[in-house]
């Protein structure tokens, strides 16, 4: 057994110190970024914030709205062939999973995505615990399979595990265990890292690698994304805060209150696995949750929402461009970031 005493941070444990600044308005602000890949020949120029590859989130209709405005959506790894169409999407990634004979799930059930893997740059390789040796072995199946693919893997927490994942093949690390809004793993098996401090020392690893990191899980509001990219992430993925939308997965439904809602769950929740696989397996618990999310219709305003508080964000420290955040931020630990005088209180 082994205490380690460092401390370790989230979002809601620090705020970023403001700095004088030259930029006179949020619309100076460049959020756009170029990123070359090591290894192939391949650039992608876009917002680095993605839609996460869940059920109720990583959906075409989503990807849409995310494409026009330069974003990545991560497709749900359950999505099949009929419904994702042969047709080339822009900034879109195909997600896949890992099953028990590891890379077979790319020849075998996914076998019909071989032809439209075709015209998509991104690779999504995701399972909820990457720090098994079979994960990494199927990383270096994937990237010897498809040498021309941008391959993100996930998901890890410590800057060792990132490397590993680099070496074998992947081009983005994605960041994060237990931290999503609908992930209870912290609360099942005790694992977890408080998610800005993975962000901190991941980044570090990946960038002396020539890697890049993806933040994923623990955003809560649009704070919370620039924090990420001050802390180093490259691209955020958010699930949660794109929730509740039009372009999510699932019907609005109406509570006996009368206020409407949609069903949003975690990937590894009951929800799932009675979905996907026949109900939760005898030598497992389920470490997700399923929540009623309010409804809250086209999810374009809170794309703008988002994106103009990344960008105030960038105000308040002198950073003219996405790229130049985490050059410009110094966090300053807090014992509380808001008032919730008045918490609860409906606004209308």
């Amino acid at each position: 057994m082994i205490i380690d005493n460092d401390v370790k941070l989230d979002y809601c444990d620090v705020l970023i110190r403001p700095k004088r600044s030259t930029l006179e308005s949020r619309k100076d602000v460049d959020l756009h970024r170029t990123f070359s890949f090591k290894g192939i020949n391949k650039e992608w120029t876009g917002i680095p914030i993605v839609a996460a590859n869940m059920d109720t989130v990583g959906t075409l209709e989503m990807a849409k709205v995310l494409s026009d405005n330069d974003m990545l959506t991560c497709l749900s790894k359950h999505a099949t062939p009929t419904e994702i169409g042969s047709q080339h999407r822009k900034n879109m990634a195909l997600s896949f999973g890992m099953n028990e004979d590891g890379y077979d799930i790319l020849l075998g059930k996914y076998a019909p995505f071989i032809k439209i893997a075709k015209d998509y740059s991104f690779f999504c390789l995701d399972v909820a615990n990457g720090y098994s040796q079979k994960f990494v072995d199927f990383v270096k199946e994937v990237r010897s399979e498809w040498q021309d693919k941008i391959i993100i893997a996930g998901n890890v927490v410590t800057a060792e595990m990132t490397e590993a994942l680099l070496l074998a093949g992947a081009n983005i690390v994605k960041i994060g265990i237990g931290s999503g809004a609908v992930c209870t793993t912290r609360r099942v098996a005790g694992v977890g890292f408080p998610q800005l401090s993975a962000i901190m020392e991941c980044s570090d690893s990946a960038h002396s690698l020539g890697g890049l990191v993806m933040a994923d899980g623990g955003c809560t509001c649009p704070g919370d994304v620039a924090k990420s990219f001050g802390g180093g992430a490259d691209f955020v993925m958010l699930g949660g805060m794109l929730s509740g939308h039009d372009e999510c997965d699932g019907k609005v439904k109406m509570t006996n209150t009368g206020k409407k809602y949609k069903v949003f769950y975690g990937m590894s929740s009951e929800t799932a696995m009675n979905k996907y696989h026949g109900g939760v397996a005898t030598y497992r618990a389920s470490e997700g949750k399923t929540i009623k999310v309010p409804y809250r219709g086209p999810v374009i305003e809170t794309v703008k929402h988002i994106l103009g508080g990344v960008r105030s964000a960038c105000t308040y420290v002198g950073a003219r461009r996405l790229k130049d955040l985490p050059k410009c931020t110094t966090f300053v630990r807090v014992n509380r970031q808001l008032n919730n005088a008045f918490e609860g209180i409906d606004e209308s």
